[in-house]
């Protein structure tokens, strides 16, 4: 199978598409539009590798040496907790081993393609580099293309960049290759968004392990978790143990045995040494209470997929944290209206008049009913403040969309209402688009109010109105009344400051890490509680080594416009100084950095699969508290365990003296 795609076509037939001879020779020759599969362990390999852990060990030598002294009791209690661990281990290790298994799922299975002319509905795994896709509102993209025809396109790349704003593309027939995603105004789609508004023809460029979504599979399947802290303490513990037991063992047999002659007796002295100073109840009580550790912290809603990353939980120092929908709710919601003859007003249940028209014509540039998650916000606000006021107009009919174009970067829509004999038109979009509608005369001080509400991270567009007997083939025909901006965000989660602000008493350096904007960064960062500093910058990672990565971020807080392959690079740089760093994320971009992580923390209500199968804990309800609770009750269980061992040891000792 070629590492590359093959090349674009741009001077394909748009009318024809590929035919059925030419799109079997290539799939026969790519292979199928799958994601790569992990390379499965056999179950024989994964119990070795079970059997072979030293605390493992300890109990099976155990076993063999009460079994060898005739004790059965003890020998067969001690192969029933064998078992027992066995069985737990062999389950948990099976199912790390699903990530891939679930980047599946995001793929789209059914696909229309255009092929000898007609449009047909194909499986997506039978989709070739150089096929015709039809995308349209609310489907998800199944392969990598360039948009070849169609109107001005939007998409959710949360997925593979962790923005929450979506993203514009616009067709472009003779594109060969577009930038990696993010930005906007290019033709490049990727397999995995998903398309909110516009339709269109796209050309498949790359397919399967070829895409962005394919390369980050692959990235994941050649990361390796470390074994956790305790775990490597606990080893040397059991190994440091056996070796003073045997070594002891030994002395006493040799100097028994040749002080007397009597082997036997020396031997079975030696025997009798090595079981007294052998801790055989430390994988229990490690099991105890890890089980109990991970029971406590399913009460607070955090799932523990790996029982000893509970005590890790409470040993992090850095926790490196996505922005979208793990500091955020993931969805855009209104923050602020700023209406053409008033003051700027913050977005309550009980608006004011001064802004109802404002909200009134918002939604009348949207659909019916959207998609857009922008375009919900107007509908949810509407609900919310509008619902008993003459404002809203469920019985008008909407006439006519004017799409997003790259000349135009507004969405209009024409109402037939039947109160008036003219149609109601409504406009929303970039700011300098409207203000261009509208042939305002001095822009300049709205210019400058856009700029105010983009420094607090806002996401700002305008409204506009107009009336017309008549409806043109181009917006721009109209005359606009401007009615004023409206500022949108992603909104912070409630306990999100708190969480962080114990984190900060707990001497734990938080990071976030985002693709978005620097000024959205560092305005999500503020409502955090996050101390901004001067933005790290994806481009800026790409200029520093190693040494030189892992020396700024150990005073940078905030990331911005990073790219997934960048997260994974953060969390090797910041183990690379000693520090054990915990990762919080939800999309498919965050799964090889919670997978490397010392501690890989996913959101379960609406983290995909990929990020919870990598992860060490899920939060069930996304509460970024609940990572709270687990570093608190992880701090309290290794004090805990601290004690046990030590009182453990305290008993064998003696035990060996009598």
């Amino acid at each position: 199978m070629p590492d590359s795609p093959p090349p674009s076509s741009p001077t394909i037939d748009l009318t024809r598409g590929l035919t059925d001879t030419e799109a079997a020779r290539r799939l026969v020759q790519d292979g199928p539009n799958l994601l790569p599969r992990g390379t499965k362990r056999s179950f024989f390999a994964t119990l070795v590798e079970v059997v072979a852990q030293p605390m493992l060990g300890l109990l099976i030598a155990a076993s063999v040496l009460y079994l060898t002294l005739g004790d059965l009791v003890e020998g067969v209690a001690l192969l029933v907790a064998v078992v027992g661990v066995i069985a737990i281990a062999l389950f948990q290790s099976r199912r790390t081993e699903r990530a891939l298994e679930a980047l599946r799922d995001l793929s789209s299975p059914r696909a229309q393609v255009l092929r000898d002319g007609q449009a047909r509905t194909v499986p997506a795994k039978d989709l070739v580099a150089g096929d015709l896709i039809r995308l349209g509102e609310g489907d998800r993209v199944p392969a990598d293309a360039l948009l070849r025809l169609g109107t001005l396109m939007r998409l959710d790349e949360s997925l593979l960049t962790g923005e929450s704003v979506p993203v514009t593309r616009h067709p472009d027939p003779a594109a060969v290759q577009g930038p990696p995603p993010g930005g906007d105004g290019h033709a490049s789609v990727f397999s995995g968004t998903l398309v909110v508004a516009g339709r269109g023809v796209a050309e498949v460029v790359a397919t399967g392990p070829r895409t962005e979504l394919g390369k980050i599979g692959k990235t994941l399947e050649s990361t390796s978790s470390d074994t956790t802290p305790l775990q490597r303490e606990v080893d040397g513990l059991v190994k440091k143990v056996a070796v003073l037991a045997v070594s002891l063992a030994v002395i006493l047999l040799l100097v028994r045995g040749l002080s007397n002659g009597e082997w036997l007796p020396a031997v079975l002295a030696g025997i009798t040494l090595a079981m007294s100073l052998l801790p055989e109840e430390f994988p229990v009580v490690l099991t105890v209470f890890l089980a109990l550790g991970a029971w406590r912290l399913s009460r607070h809603g955090v799932l523990t997929r790996r029982v000893m990353s509970v005590e890790t939980l409470g040993e992090i120092d850095v926790l490196c944290t996505d922005k979208t929908g793990t500091l955020t709710e993931n969805r855009m919601r209104i923050e602020a209206l700023w209406p053409a003859d008033g003051p700027r007003h913050a977005v309550t249940n009980d608006l004011p008049e001064a802004v109802h028209a404002l909200v009134e014509y918002g939604i009348l540039a949207c659909p019916r009913d959207p998609f857009d998650p922008m375009e919900k916000a107007f509908h949810d606000l509407g609900a919310r403040a509008l619902a008993t006021t003459e404002h809203v107009h469920p019985t008008w009919e909407d006439l006519r969309e004017y799409p997003l174009t790259p000349e135009l970067l507004a969405v209009t829509h024409a109402w037939k209402t039947s109160e008036r004999r003219t149609r109601v038109v409504a406009t929303k979009g970039a700011p300098e688009a409207v203000f261009t509608l509208c042939r305002l005369t001095d822009p300049e001080p709205w210019r400058q109010r856009v700029t105010a509400l983009a420094k607090d991270g806002l996401r700002v567009l305008a409204v506009a109105a107009s009336e017309a007997e008549t409806l043109p083939d181009d917006p721009r025909a109209l005359t606009f009344r401007f009615l004023g901006l409206v500022a949108l965000a992603d909104p912070l989660r409630a306990d999100v400051p708190d969480a962080v602000a114990l984190c900060k008493a707990a001497s734990i350096h938080v990071v976030m890490i985002t693709g978005d904007h620097p000024d959205t960064a560092l305005a999500i960062a503020r409502a955090a509680g996050i101390t901004p500093s001067t933005p790290l910058l994806g481009p800026e990672i790409d200029t520093l080594d190693d040494d030189a990565l892992a020396d700024r971020l150990v005073h940078t807080t905030v990331i911005a416009r990073a790219v997934p392959t960048q997260k994974l690079r953060i969390v090797k740089a910041l183990r690379s100084r000693g520090l054990r760093v915990a990762m919080t994320g939800d999309g498919v971009n965050d799964a090889p950095a919670l997978k490397a992580a010392d501690i890989g923390v996913a959101m379960g209500a609406r983290g995909t699969d990929v990020a919870r199968e990598a992860a060490h804990l899920v939060l069930t309800d996304d509460d970024f508290g609940a990572i709270v609770h687990g570093i608190r009750l992880g701090r309290r269980i290794f004090d805990n365990l601290r004690r046990a061992f030590g009182y453990l040891v305290s008993v064998h000792l003696p035990i060996a003296g009598l």
